[in-house]
C-alpha cells in the first residue's frame, strides 16, 4: 500500500493514500484489519482523501504499524462496517463539514456576487420560512415558526434584505446544531446498548467447547453461556436452566428462569446457571438491533432542558408579536415595529441550550465518563439523595479473610477454612476469591469431596460434602431461609468475636458450624468524596449492604455516612429506592454487581462503577470508564455547570434582547442593525454555550486530595 505520512508525534500516526486509494465500506475494512493488532486501540479513515489515523499504545511498535501499512494489498481491501466510535465521529465530522460550508459560502456570497443576485437568493431560501409559518397560521398556533416567517416576510416587505438573509442563516445553523444534537444522542444510546463481545463458546456435536470468534458464528451453531455474561444472539435453550435478566428487553428487573425449549434475546444476562443455546439470531437480525434500530428513528431522544427551551421560545412568541404589534399602534412607524419583530429571543435560545447539553455529554466523554443521554446529566445535577452499594463501590472490592472461628469442637479452624475453600472455588464472587486465597496462603490443600453446588443469588451456595449438607451465607441465608438453628452461647460468641466485620456463616448437617469474618476496606478517597457530594447539594447519603449490621456500622462511621441499611437484599435495595422516589426525593443510585440491576433500573438516574457486571453496566445511565471514586464529584459538578450556564444564556440573552426591543421602539436603532446586532449576540452566546465547564482543579482535585490525606496519615 502506497502512502505519506502526515502526522508522526508520540503514539498518533495519520498517513494519507490518495482520494481514490479506498471507498467509504473499505475503510471500515481497513480499520477492522488494523484494530486486530493488540498495540492499535483507534483508528479511523477518511475516503475523501484516503487517510488513516492511528492511536497505538507504544512508540516501539511504530515501525510495527508501517510493516503492516507496507504489507497491505487490494485484496486486504475488503467491506466492512463501521464501528459506534466511527459512527460517532463521523456525525461530527459531517456537521463541521456542513458548518463550514454554511459560512464559506455566506462569506463568499457576500463578496463576490452583486446585490441583484444576492437580493434573488434572499428571496428564493425565504420561501422555505415563509411557508412553515403559513402553516402555523393556518393552523392556528402561535410559535417560533409563525415569528421567524413573519419576521422574514416584514423584512422582505421593507426591502430590508440583508436583515432577512442573517436571520435566516442563523436559524439553518440552529436547525443544524439540533439535528447533530439528536444525532448524537442516538449515536450514544446506541453504543450502550451495543453488544460488544469478542469470542463465544461453541459446543460441538460430541460435546467439546471450543472457543471462537463471536463473528464467525452462524445459524444453528450450539453455543455455551455461562453465569454473568451477556447471552450474544437471540436463540432457543437446548440444554441447562439458567435465571435470566431481560431488564434491558422488558424493563423487568426480576430475573426469568429459563429451560430447554425456552427463548433467549441477545443483550439478556444471565445471572444464574449455565445454559447451551441453538443460534437463531445473530448481528443485526436480533431482536436487540431491531430494538436499536427503533431508537434510531425515534424523534422522542431531546433532552429535557432542549425541549423546556424550545417550549420557552414558543410560548415567548405571543408576546413578540404583542411588542410588534403595540409598538406600531402607538408609533404609526413601521420601522420601529420591524425593529422589535427582527429581535427573535427564541433564535438564541434555541441555539445555545443543545449545544450546551452536547457540549456537556463531549466533555464527560473527554473525562471518561459516558451518558446515555442529556436528560440524565440533568437528573443528576438537581439529585438530592445518592444511593450506595458498598463492596465494588465505596469499598475496593479485595476483601481479605481476618478471622476463621470453629463453633463446635466438631471441626477445627483447619477444616473450616478447607471446606469453605473447596465450595467457594466455583464462584467468581470476591469474597469467595478472598476465602480460596486465604486458604492458598496457609498451604491449606483441599479435594473436590462435594457435590454439584447449588448457588442461590445473593443469599448463599449449598452443597453435599461428605454425604453431608453443607450451605455457606449471610446470617439471612443460614438463619431465616434454611432454619439453622443457633444456641445463646453461640449468640454470645458471635457478638463479641465478630463486631465490625462481616461475616460468612456456615453449617453442616442443620448445625452452626463455623464463621469466616471478612474485611472489605473502604476507598481511601470515599470519606472525601461522600463530603463533596453533600457540600454539592446532594442532602442525603444512603449506604446499603447486605453485610451484618456491625460491619455495615463499621463502614459507614469509617465514611462518614449517618444513613445506612444492614443485610438488604437485592430486591429490599429496589425497594427502598422506590421508597425514597415516593418521598419526593431525586435518587442517584451507584453500583457495580448484578445483585444492584433491580435498584439501578428504578432509580432517577443510575450510575456504573468501572468493574461492573455486564448487567450494571447495561441497566445504568451513566458507565464510570475508570476507578475514581472522585468522577461522581467532577460528574457533579459538570451537569450542575450544564445547568449554571443554560440559566447564564437566558439572562444574557433577555439582557441583550430587551434592550434592543427598547432601542427599536424609541427607534435609536433601526431594523438593520437590530437584527445585526442581535445575530452578533446569538453567534457569541453560541461560542460561550461550548466552552468547558470542568476547570484543571476540578479534574484533578482528586489527586490533591488524596496526596493531602496520605500527608495528614503520615502526620
Amino acid at each position: 500500500m502506497k502512502y505519506q505520512v502526515m502526522y508522526d508525534k508520540g503514539t498518533r500516526l495519520r498517513v494519507r493514500s490518495g482520494q481514490w486509494a479506498f471507498t467509504k465500506e473499505e475503510g471500515y475494512g481497513l480499520a477492522s484489519l488494523l484494530l486486530e493488532n493488540d498495540f492499535i486501540y483507534e483508528v479511523y479513515t477518511s475516503h475523501r482523501n484516503g487517510s488513516i489515523l492511528i492511536y497505538y499504545d507504544d512508540v516501539e511498535n511504530k515501525s510495527k504499524i508501517f510493516d503492516i501499512l507496507d504489507s497491505i494489498t487490494m485484496d486486504d481491501l475488503v467491506e466492512g462496517e463501521a464501528t459506534q466510535l466511527q459512527i460517532s465521529r463521523e456525525i461530527t465530522d459531517d456537521f463541521i463539514l456542513k458548518l463550514a460550508k454554511m459560512i464559506g459560502w455566506r462569506l463568499f456570497g457576500r463578496i463576490f456576487f452583486p446585490i441583484r443576485l444576492k437580493n434573488i437568493l434572499t428571496i428564493i431560501r425565504a420561501g422555505k420560512y415563509l411557508w412553515e409559518g403559513f402553516d402555523s397560521l393556518t393552523s392556528f398556533r402561535v410559535d417560533v415558526a409563525l415569528l421567524d416567517g413573519a419576521a422574514v416576510a416584514g423584512a422582505l416587505y421593507m426591502r430590508d434584505f440583508a436583515p432577512a438573509s442573517s436571520m435566516m442563516f442563523l436559524l439553518s445553523i440552529s436547525d443544524a446544531l439540533e439535528d447533530y444534537t439528536l444525532q448524537k444522542a442516538k449515536s450514544t444510546l446506541k453504543d450502550s446498548l451495543a453488544l460488544n463481545i469478542d469470542t463465544v463458546w461453541v459446543v460441538g456435536e460430541d460435546g467439546t467447547e471450543e472457543q471462537c470468534p463471536a463473528l464467525d458464528i452462524k445459524k444453528g451453531d450450539k453455543i455455551k453461556i455461562h453465569m454473568g455474561d451477556v447471552i450474544p444472539v437471540d436463540g432457543k435453550v437446548v440444554d441447562g436452566e439458567g435465571m435470566v435478566n431481560e431488564a434491558s428487553m422488558t424493563g423487568e428487573p426480576l430475573a426469568v428462569h429459563k429451560r430447554p425449549g425456552k427463548t433467549v434475546h441477545a443483550g439478556t444476562v444471565i445471572e444464574e446457571g449455565n445454559i447451551i443455546v441453538e443460534v437463531h439470531s445473530i448481528n443485526k437480525e436480533t431482536r436487540l438491533n431491531k430494538i436499536i434500530d427503533l431508537i434510531e428513528n425515534s424523534e422522542d431522544l431531546k433532552a429535557d432542558a432542549q425541549s423546556r427551551a424550545e417550549k420557552l421560545a414558543d410560548s415567548i412568541v405571543p408576546y413578540s408579536f404583542l411588542a410588534t404589534a403595540l409598538t406600531y399602534l402607538f408609533t404609526r412607524n413601521a420601522t420601529k415595529a420591524l425593529s422589535v419583530l427582527m429581535v427573535d429571543f427564541s433564535c438564541a435560545i434555541k441555539l445555545t441550550t443543545p449545544l450546551s447539553v452536547i457540549s456537556a455529554m463531549r466533555e464527560a466523554s473527554d473525562n471518561r465518563m459516558m451518558v446515555k443521554g442529556g436528560k440524565f446529566l440533568e437528573k443528576y445535577a438537581t439529585a438530592d439523595t445518592i444511593v450506595f452499594d458498598k463492596t465494588g463501590t465505596l469499598t475496593n472490592a479485595s476483601p481479605k479473610v481476618v478471622h476463621v472461628f470453629p463453633m463446635t469442637k466438631r471441626y477445627t479452624r483447619e477444616e473450616i477454612l478447607r471446606m469453605a475453600a473447596c465450595i467457594e472455588e466455583h464462584f467468581a464472587h470476591s469474597i469467595a476469591t478472598a476465602i480460596v486465597r486465604q486458604a492458598e496462603e496457609e498451604g491449606i490443600k483441599h479435594e473436590e469431596d462435594h457435590s454439584e453446588v447449588e448457588y442461590i443469588v445473593a443469599h448463599g451456595i449449598a452443597t453435599t460434602y461428605g454425604g453431608k449438607r453443607v450451605v455457606i451465607g449471610s446470617r439471612h441465608f443460614l438463619f431465616d431461609d434454611e432454619g439453622i438453628k443457633i444456641n445463646k452461647t453461640q449468640e454470645k460468641k458471635i457478638k463479641k468475636e465478630v463486631k465490625d466485620h462481616s461475616v460468612v456463616y456456615m453449617a453442616i448437617d442443620g448445625k452452626l458450624e463455623g464463621l469466616i469474618c471478612i474485611d472489605d476496606p473502604v476507598r481511601e478517597e470515599a470519606k472525601y468524596v461522600i463530603g463533596e457530594l453533600k457540600e454539592l447539594g446532594i442532602e442525603n447519603v444512603i449506604m446499603l449492604t447486605g453485610d451484618s449490621e456491625s460491619g455495615a456500622k463499621s463502614s459507614a462511621e469509617a465514611l462518614g455516612i449517618t444513613q445506612y441499611r444492614s443485610q438488604v437484599l437485592p430486591e429490599d435495595k429496589s425497594r427502598i429506592v422506590e421508597e425514597l422516589k415516593a418521598e419526593g426525593k431525586t435518587v442517584i443510585m451507584v453500583g457495580d454487581g448484578i445483585n444492584d440491576s433491580p435498584a439501578l433500573a428504578a432509580a432517577d438516574v443510575s450510575v456504573s462503577m468501572k468493574n461492573s457486571s455486564d448487567i450494571a453496566r447495561e441497566v445504568a445511565d451513566i458507565s464510570l470508564l475508570s476507578d475514581d471514586l472522585y468522577d461522581l464529584v467532577t460528574l457533579r459538578k459538570l451537569s450542575t455547570g450544564m445547568f449554571d450556564k443554560i440559566n447564564t444564556n437566558y439572562h444574557r440573552i433577555v439582557a441583550v434582547n430587551g434592550t434592543l426591543l427598547v432601542l427599536g421602539v424609541l427607534g435609536v436603532i433601526s431594523p438593520a442593525t437590530s437584527s445585526m446586532v442581535h445575530n452578533l449576540s446569538t453567534m457569541l452566546f453560541g461560542a460561550l454555550s461550548t466552552k468547558s465547564v470542568l476547570t484543571d482543579r476540578d479534574k484533578n482535585n482528586n489527586t490533591i486530595e488524596v496526596e493531602a490525606i496520605e500527608v495528614a496519615d503520615a502526620c
